[in-house]
């Protein structure tokens, strides 16, 4: 039933297969003994995708209530047995003041019977994994005002930097006069810095040229070393040591940079997700008021 799940959820062989970590074949042979297994089809194949049949709707919905509480009940052996299971963690790339791989590396020393699946992903992307049910906690970044269907927890914020070649004339005294003349280099939509600097300059009613997009902040700090634009990033990322040599300005706005960590709304973490958000709240400041 969880292998059908997937491929209910991913409409895709293929992708449902890497979600799970098995083969194609054997998540095929899987589906198809259920199907044989209830005398019925239970999955329509098109060469795009794959939807249930109606039968297989209605089972998809009794399945969720049965992998719900077969989960739960894991997690109760778990509680008695030490924290085991699986950790699938989300998080944007070179956030700088909240990293994932030593927070990893010592929730893995703490609890080395669980298995940790980390995605990297732009917010945006971060957010709809967690609302499919796909990650159990994400370090997110932006502006994280409000999300609906998760539950965001306050870590810290930046302000917004204008970052700039080694020999641009930057004028600190006279920034938001020169704003509307560049050209940009700036993440994809969806990456929280893009999101608090297209915020930012819908303050100002200024529209950005951006003439170039990435999908990594080093990609970007590269970029406007040579001359390629202009960029609005987070404090954080002015102190990189691929940002070293270039001139940068405080942007003139309110609009902050925030991180956070963001969970399914209404779901029970699992003892994996506690032990990590315990294993962060020491780590970091965490506000677990709902923002």
């Amino acid at each position: 039933m969880r292998h059908f799940a997937a491929v209910c959820e991913e409409q895709h062989f293929t992708r449902a297969a890497e979600l799970l970590g098995i083969t194609q074949s054997g998540l095929s042979a899987s589906v198809r003994a259920l199907e044989r297994d209830l005398g019925t089809q239970l999955l329509l194949r098109t060469t795009r995708r794959v939807i249930p049949t109606p039968t297989g709707r209605l089972l998809l919905t009794e399945a969720q209530h049965i992998l719900t509480a077969a989960d739960g009940l894991r997690e109760m052996v778990a509680d008695h047995q030490g924290v085991r299971g699986t950790l699938s963690l989300g998080t944007e790339q070179c956030m700088g003041v909240v990293e994932a791989a030593p927070l990893l590396h010592g929730y893995r020393s703490r609890h080395p019977e669980v298995a940790i699946n980390l995605q990297q992903a732009a917010t945006g992307q971060l957010l709809d994994q967690l609302r499919a049910g796909r990650l159990d906690a994400a370090l997110v970044a932006g502006t994280l005002l409000s999300e609906e269907g998760v539950d965001l927890r306050h870590i810290t914020e930046e302000p917004l930097m204008l970052l700039a070649a080694p020999d641009h004339a930057l004028d600190g005294e006279d920034v938001l006069s020169m704003l509307a003349r560049e050209d940009y280099v700036d993440l994809h939509p969806g990456w929280g810095a893009r999101d608090c600097a297209d915020r930012a300059f819908g303050e100002f009613g200024i529209t950005r040229r951006v003439a170039l997009q990435v999908n990594d902040v080093y990609t970007l700090l590269d970029l406007v070393h040579r001359r390629m634009g202009v960029a609005v990033v987070p404090r954080p990322v002015v102190d990189k040591p691929q940002a070293a040599g270039l001139r940068s300005v405080p942007l003139p706005s309110d609009t902050r940079w925030r991180v956070g960590l963001a969970t399914p709304r209404g779901a029970k973490p699992s003892a994996a997700t506690r032990a990590f958000l315990d294993l962060l709240r020491g780590e970091h400041p965490i506000d677990d008021s709902d923002s």
